[in-house]
């Protein structure tokens, strides 16, 4: 909270530039990198993307999301770090077990899995969003078997099993001492109880759906840049704010038929409160790769799965040697378009010695 606070302030330092061709300066502030935070995300993004663009393959892709039930979500409160990486790992499984039975695709598959934790109105809503090519290498690896056009796996076939999984890990975290309960729950730390409360949950039915196919790799690519590096809230969505109640939009999906958007007011503190409830665990890794697609073997992989594909190998161009300019800055000149350079920094807490107007921090 503190590093979103501070973000692009004095607190932080930062630049003066000014334009070589006018008389254009401007105050930039440093950014606080936070993974939280709203503001920091749109670079990050757009890094991760470029290094995923050579992965993407020639086929279609799935959209496959899973969804942990509000009785688990209530345990994952207060076991962030152990529930969520049990959710990566269930999900994982499941579509790798699936793909693999001879009966439904009999290929290993690879797949990206972005955890999300947040309902539209910032409620505790833990899910994963997974990207997964149609198809996948045969087991002897010397060809690509291919899912059904418009099909990946059977949603209720990965339902149940991802359930099965989730249940017995949920069990076994259980057993090793590494869950926590507290308030009403503070029970289910003895292990008849915990049992008698997932009891239900074994016939309850969990959701797993799976959306239409992406129309190619480029919209692959535009879908995973607004969802991997997406914090609870963007600024966009935010109406007004106030030491008393702040407003944004949010998306009823109860609604069927008709407009889903609305307005919400939470007061200030309970809206903190919602916020603060999607900061991830120290170090916790929010986008993971499975299967063919994991990292040790990732590379070799895909080039094995280009050639098979008969589909042409993309080549990494060595970036070409420019002259650097020091403390000069790739964007342009606001007014004129010419080429800002720096011509004063200032460390955290100073103010810079440069008469200029601050610059307006993006969004």
């Amino acid at each position: 909270m503190s590093a979103i606070e501070a973000c692009r302030t004095e607190a932080l330092g930062g630049h003066v530039a000014a334009c070589t061709k006018c008389s254009h300066q401007h105050i930039a502030y440093n950014s606080c990198k936070n993974r939280h935070c709203p503001k920091c995300q749109g670079p990050a993004a757009r890094d991760w993307m470029a290094a995923r663009a050579e992965d993407l393959l020639p086929v279609e892709y799935f959209h496959v999301v899973f969804t942990l039930p509000a009785e688990i979500a209530r345990i994952a409160y207060w076991n962030k770090k152990a529930v969520y990486g049990l959710l990566f790992r269930a999900s994982a499984q499941t579509v790798t077990a699936i793909a693999a039975d001879p009966k439904r695709l009999g290929a290993r598959v690879g797949m990206t899995s972005v955890l999300h934790t947040w309902g539209s109105a910032l409620t505790h809503h833990p899910h994963v969003h997974m990207i997964v090519p149609g198809g996948g290498l045969s087991p002897s690896g010397n060809r690509w078997i291919a899912c059904k056009p418009g099909f990946f796996l059977h949603v209720r076939v990965l339902s149940r099993l991802f359930r099965r999984l989730f249940i017995e890990g949920l069990l076994a975290l259980h057993r090793a001492g590494e869950l926590s309960f507290f308030g009403d729950l503070i029970g289910l730390s003895e292990p008849q109880a915990f049992a008698a409360y997932l009891a239900p949950l074994r016939k309850k039915e969990w959701v797993v759906y799976a959306k239409p196919p992406f129309g190619g790799p480029e919209a692959v690519l535009a879908y995973l840049s607004r969802y991997t590096h997406r914090v609870a809230i963007s600024n966009s969505r935010l109406i007004s704010a106030d030491a008393n109640t702040v407003a944004f939009q949010w998306k009823d999906y109860r609604i069927k038929n008709g407009d889903r958007q609305n307005v919400m007011r939470l007061s200030t503190p309970e809206f903190i409160r919602r916020f603060l409830t999607h900061v991830l665990p120290d170090r916790f890794h929010r986008i993971r790769h499975y299967g063919l697609l994991a990292s040790a073997q990732r590379k070799a992989n895909i080039a094995k799965a280009r050639t098979l594909l008969g589909a042409q190998t993309v080549k990494q161009d060595d970036p070409p040697v420019a002259e650097v300019i020091p403390l000069t800055l790739r964007e342009p000149c606001p007014d004129c378009g010419g080429q800002m350079c720096i011509i004063e920094t200032f460390r955290r807490s100073q103010k810079p010695q440069s008469r200029a107007p601050p610059r307006k921090a993006a969004a």
